[in-house]
C-alpha cells in the first residue's frame, strides 16, 4: 500500500494533477542535487517520489500557483 495515502495527501493539495506535478518536480530536485538535501527524519521511502510525497504529507513542501505562467491553448 502506498504511504502516505492519496486521501491524506489530498487534504494538503486538493488537485491530483497539482499533487503529481509538485511531487514530480521535487523528486527531480532530490535526484539531481542529492548533496543539497538531507533525508527527512523518519522517512520510510527509498525512492525520490516517495520522499517527495512524505514531504507533502509533513507539510514541509508547499507550492505557489503563478498565474503569469498559465497559457491557454486552442
Amino acid at each position: 500500500m502506498l504511504q502516505p495515502s492519496i486521501d491524506s495527501l489530498q487534504t494538503k493539495i486538493n488537485s491530483k494533477y497539482t499533487l503529481v506535478t509538485v511531487s514530480a518536480a521535487r523528486a527531480r530536485e532530490l535526484r539531481d542535487f542529492p548533496d543539497k538535501f538531507s533525508r527527512p527524519q523518519g522517512s520510510k521511502s527509498v525512492n525520490f517520489v516517495g520522499k517527495a510525497l512524505e514531504e507533502i504529507e509533513a507539510e514541509s513542501l508547499t507550492y505557489e500557483l503563478n498565474d503569469d505562467d498559465v497559457h491557454e491553448t486552442i
